[in-house]
């Protein structure tokens, strides 16, 4: 497979957010968000091959038994749900995320899927594949990211017409510096819909321009 690097931080996101965890960013990208913070990660000729082997041998380096693999877009690669598979059967608890537009039929079910519905501002709104509705489960995660008024009204409808009971675990993550997090928090607040404030820990932890964070 195709990395664009690994490396152990803290989660930024999801409801796991807060505990460290390791990344297997893997290179290679369908879609080009405009609000994208990983554009070295979208092209495979920016990456380095490695076996599933190698790749389960640099996560064997960290200490934590939380790993996510993420992208670009992970599902792109074949190799991808064997690699989950393996870490699975290891001992890891496995999150992937994933941008909603590939199939997720495949992929072990003990995976936690973090799945992405594209809203308008990120330049692909109506990208996400319906069909993988059906595999979504409760323990699994529906993000949107937010970036205006627009896409805010985009994903309650989304939400109320499609992800119903499905999961509870919805999140609703700003587009900073463009949409500040209070203001989204007033709208969440104001029209009393259960999902969760996601704004990216990792970008308060650390400085914009640090790679991997």
């Amino acid at each position: 497979m195709i990395v664009s690097e690994i490396f152990l931080s803290i989660q930024g996101e999801s409801t796991y957010a807060g505990l460290p965890c390791i990344f297997v960013r893997l290179a290679g990208c369908n879609l080009s968000c405009t609000w994208c913070d990983t554009d070295y990660a979208r092209e495979t000729d920016k990456g380095f091959e490695l076996s599933i082997d190698e790749v389960f041998k640099e996560t064997r380096k960290f200490k934590t038994r939380l790993i996510e693999l993420t992208g670009g877009e992970p599902l792109l690669q074949p190799d991808a749900k064997s690699l989950a598979h393996r870490l699975i059967d290891e001992g890891y608890t496995v999150l992937i995320e994933t941008n909603g537009s590939i199939d997720l039929k495949g992929l072990d079910d003990r995976i936690v899927k973090v799945v992405d519905v594209k809203c308008p501002s990120s330049g692909h709104g109506g990208s996400f594949l319906m069909d993988n509705l059906d595999s979504i489960t409760g323990k699994d995660e529906v993000k949107f990211v937010i970036g205006d008024i627009g896409d805010y009204e985009y994903a309650k409808r989304f939400m109320d017409e499609n992800i119903k009971d499905l999961t509870t675990n919805v999140l609703f993550a700003p587009v900073t510096p463009s949409l500040p997090p209070a203001t989204l928090a007033e709208w969440i607040l104001k029209d009393g819909i259960r999902v969760r404030l996601q704004p990216r820990l990792h970008h308060y932890i650390w400085e914009e321009d640090e790679k991997g964070r």
